[in-house]
């Protein structure tokens, strides 16, 4: 799987770079039809603190699954976006099984 890693607003991090790859990988191991992820982190300004945006496009046979989370810490938004994504592809993986 290619996975492709932007910032917006924000200057580029190796280690949410590594985290992110990280768990993109272990994602890819489970779903081995899984073509490639576009990663976008971006920072809102939002008076409540939760502009920390992780946003994941998975691309695979079928429609595109997307997934975006807020939070006051990029780590979490990835991991929540992530736990989201993997529910959509258990759920894609029983779909795909049933035909």
């Amino acid at each position: 799987m290619t996975i492709e890693i932007q910032y917006v607003r924000i200057p580029t991090s190796e280690s949410l770079d590594a985290l992110a790859t990280k768990k993109l990988n272990k994602l890819a191991q489970k779903y081995d039809w899984l073509i490639r992820a576009q990663v976008h982190f971006k920072l809102e300004n939002v008076p409540a603190g939760n502009g920390k945006i992780c946003e994941i496009e998975l691309s695979a046979p079928g429609p595109r699954l997307f997934a975006k989370s807020s939070s006051d810490d990029f780590e979490k938004s990835l991991a929540e976006t992530v736990k989201e994504l993997e529910g959509q592809l258990r759920k894609k993986k029983t779909m795909m099984q049933k035909r």
